[in-house]
């Protein structure tokens, strides 16, 4: 519930309480009026403190930088745009493994923490080339909406100069949470720069949302694909997925790269 929907509904529970002292108190009652003007005062000051609380917080604005990765956080190797996909290694490398994500998912955040110092040493060892398929699915859980949107495009606008790695790391590094705000795309925009972008037709990618349509089409092609379905519920199994040789991984084994690149 957002703060503008919190504090009407206070508003309304106070409107409410005086209602309740008047209707009660007949105008003879002084006992039930002052306790009903002392409920009034008490929610008169939660709403007062709610909205200064509010006014508190800090925001996220144009000018703040997403911080980026640490270098070593950051995998060296071409990274090509394919369509709605990223394609990131060497060309010697014989494996590939699809891995499905979305940059507000948290268990993908955990999934990068875990598994992203693995991956980048497998890449850069040339023993296995990564495709990211980064969805827009969780759309509706930012506020406001659609910021899995506006993340993916940017960094396939991103790809386009060859700088994804270091984008897509940033940001995994510095998530936003689910149910919160993400990253603007003036934010977004910054942080391409920051990584090295230079194409004049960047912003306007960001910001026109350049590849909605091909990432729309790359999740319904996701969610309907046999091979990503959860055996139990015939559904797609959701973010983060991985696969390799047209399989779902199992990441419940822990050393999962290792034995795709046995």
């Amino acid at each position: 519930m957002g703060g503008a929907e919190r504090s009407a509904r206070k508003k309304k529970q106070a409107a409410l309480a005086v209602a309740q002292a008047r209707g009660k108190s007949g105008g003879s009652d002084r006992t039930k009026v002052i306790a009903g003007v002392a409920v009034v005062a008490v929610l008169a000051l939660a709403v007062i403190g709610y909205v200064v609380f509010q006014q508190s917080r800090p925001s996220k604005s144009a000018s703040d930088a997403v911080p980026l990765a640490p270098a070593d956080h950051t995998i060296s190797a071409p990274a090509v745009r394919e369509g709605g996909t990223v394609l990131v290694g060497k060309d010697t490398a014989t494996v590939t493994v699809d891995v499905y994500e979305d940059f507000l998912c948290p268990i993908c955040g955990t999934f990068e923490k875990t598994y992203g110092t693995d991956i980048k040493k497998a890449v850069e060892d040339g023993k296995v080339k990564i495709r990211y398929h980064v969805l827009p699915m969780l759309n509706r859980l930012s506020s406001p909406e659609g910021y899995s949107t506006d993340s993916a495009n940017a960094a396939l606008c991103v790809a386009d100069d060859g700088k994804f790695n270091a984008f897509h790391a940033a940001l995994f590094h510095t998530q936003p949470e689910e149910g919160e705000a993400g990253y603007t795309k003036d934010q977004l925009i910054k942080l391409g720069k920051e990584v090295g972008v230079t194409s004049p037709s960047f912003e306007s990618c960001v910001q026109n949302q350049t590849y909605k349509a091909q990432l729309d089409e790359l999740m319904s092609k996701t969610s309907n694909d046999p091979a990503l379905r959860d055996a139990e519920t015939g559904r797609f199994r959701g973010t983060p997925s991985v696969a390799s040789g047209g399989k779902l991984v199992d990441l419940d084994n822990k050393n999962w790269l290792a034995d795709l690149t046995k």
